[in-house]
């Protein structure tokens, strides 16, 4: 079958996010089935795709993949009105390429919601199946962050988040509360499928030889998040934790941030005014070199804004990346994820904002090893057991894109 794969940002390994949809369209060349993506230019990205933009696109083939990008260059930094413009071009383009090429199956996939619609051109103006897959749910995350508030956007958007449902055949919610808002919606939970996201184990593995940045030594403990640094993250928490340690004079736990943001900047300049040398900040690394700092590190942290419509809402890429690497995860909010790092034994969580009970905890895993090691492993057995991504993707063509309901 031939499937057209919509996602604004995708990636491949040699890019610094996501890489579900590349996996995911692997796992369908595997079986002889054909797959097109078409994507903006996500500057965290890598498409694999080097050749110059002709008439504001460029196409190839990458490890078997079919991928159309549009020249639209996208970074979380851009201001709200910018970023908006670019979904919204996004989606106008991707509808030409409904009507233009031959396919079987459209699958797209959020964030932006706005990726839905040449979805659900597809559905009603050509008669094709789709499948639409939902990473946030919107507008609820952006109400409840204060980041939209203008009563006609919101009602737009509901209106979108409605019919993108209501058109899709079949659902994906990558996390508990995405399922349950879907279902909220007016969809039948029989059309709904939970598909959370998955570990690539292949990358993250014991063979990574492990390394630090030269200002970390052999003996410190390091504390490392990974992902973006914007509103939603709440990154504020660490500059506020990195402050504490050091009133406590423990140089010797290090936490290190990696990745771009629009308020990387500003945190910077933060631990800067405050003269913190226990907090490092690096640019985004590609899947690979990740890999090898993580191996290097002892704890993950699995960081968010104190926002409640998180808690069950977001399945963040990081958590699963820390838990293939074999990390404990420490998390500083209550909700699914919290739940399983505690029923499994494999990491912490702190209440929100509480920068002494996080600082606790970091000075409780310098001083126990040997728990930190142990909980490391249980991270690795439950990443193999519950998120393998090829059992994940399996799931995904079986019960989603070929299943006979659809």
């Amino acid at each position: 079958m031939k499937v057209i794969y919509f996602h604004q940002h995708f990636s491949t390994p040699k890019g610094a996010t996501g890489i579900r949809s590349y996996e995911m369209s692997k796992s369908l060349l595997m079986d002889g089935h054909e797959v097109t993506v078409v994507c903006g230019s996500y500057g965290a990205a890598s498409t694999g795709l080097t050749g110059d933009f002709s008439k504001g696109r460029r196409e190839g083939i990458v490890d078997g993949i079919k991928i159309v990008e549009f020249d639209l260059s996208y970074s979380n930094e851009d201001g709200f009105m910018k970023r908006t413009f670019l979904f919204i071009k996004y989606s106008y383009k991707s509808i030409s390429i409904v009507f233009k090429e031959n396919y079987d199956i459209v699958f797209a996939t959020s964030t932006p919601l706005t990726a839905a619609i040449p979805g659900i051109f597809a559905r009603w103006f050509r008669g094709k199946k789709f499948v639409f897959e939902v990473r946030d749910l919107w507008p609820e995350l952006p109400r409840a962050m204060g980041v939209i508030s203008n009563p006609i956007v919101l009602s737009l958007m509901s209106f979108l988040e409605w019919l993108s449902y209501k058109s899709a055949h079949k659902c994906i919610g990558l996390s508990p509360g995405i399922i349950e808002g879907i279902i909220k919606r007016g969809k039948l939970s029989s059309d709904v499928e939970l598909v959370p996201n998955g570990c690539d184990l292949d990358i993250f593995n014991n063979n990574i030889k492990p390394w630090r940045p030269k200002e970390v030594s052999v003996d410190d403990l390091v504390a490392i998040y990974t992902g973006t640094h914007g509103i939603a993250n709440g990154l504020d928490a660490l500059i506020n934790v990195a402050n504490e340690l050091k009133k406590r004079k423990r140089d010797d736990i290090k936490i290190i941030l990696v990745g771009q943001g629009k308020l990387k900047r500003i945190l910077q300049e933060k631990a800067s005014d405050l003269n913190l040398n226990n907090i490092l900040f690096y640019d985004s690394l590609d899947k690979f070199t990740l890999s090898g700092l993580m191996a290097g590190a002892d704890v993950g942290m699995q960081i968010l804004a104190n926002v409640p419509a998180f808690y069950y809402g977001t399945s963040p890429n990081k958590f699963f990346d820390y838990i293939a690497a074999g990390l404990p995860v420490l998390t500083n909010y209550p909700g699914w994820i919290a739940d399983m790092i505690i029923k499994n034994k494999c990491g912490f969580n702190v209440p929100p904002d509480d920068a002494v009970a996080f600082a606790d905890v970091l000075e409780s895993a310098a001083a126990d090893k040997q728990n930190l090691k142990n909980m490391g492993n249980n991270a690795r057995m439950l990443a193999e057991k519950s998120f393998d991504r090829n059992k994940l993707a399996e799931k995904w063509k079986k019960n989603v894109i070929f299943s006979q309901n659809i």
